[in-house]
């Protein structure tokens, strides 16, 4: 699912709001957990999961191609972890 998407479900499933409104809310949304992030703070939505940064340091890579030897300067990574809820509901319909 793309954003465009996602803004159309909640549309749809929100008749009362227009399309523009729900999509500066996502957006809105979006925009404070970058602005979050960027700062280094943790953004936790209760049952959904957490969104973090974590820093990578400088270290030596490979080009898989030529097999040459490529640094690779340090960087800050985006990284998501899943609620319980979340694991959960995904994980209830393999188990049938």
């Amino acid at each position: 699912m793309i954003k465009s998407e996602l803004v159309q479900r909640i549309a749809n499933r929100n008749p009362h709001l227009y399309l523009r409104d729900v999509e500066k809310i996502v957006n809105a949304i979006l925009d404070e957990i970058t602005n979050a992030l960027s700062r280094g703070d943790r953004v936790e939505l209760r049952g959904f999961g957490a969104f973090s940064v974590k820093h990578r340091d400088a270290r030596v890579g490979r080009n898989p191609r030529t097999g040459a030897h490529v640094p690779v300067n340090e960087k800050t990574v985006p990284f998501f972890k899943t609620g319980k809820e979340m694991r959960e509901r995904l994980n209830k319909t393999q188990g049938i």
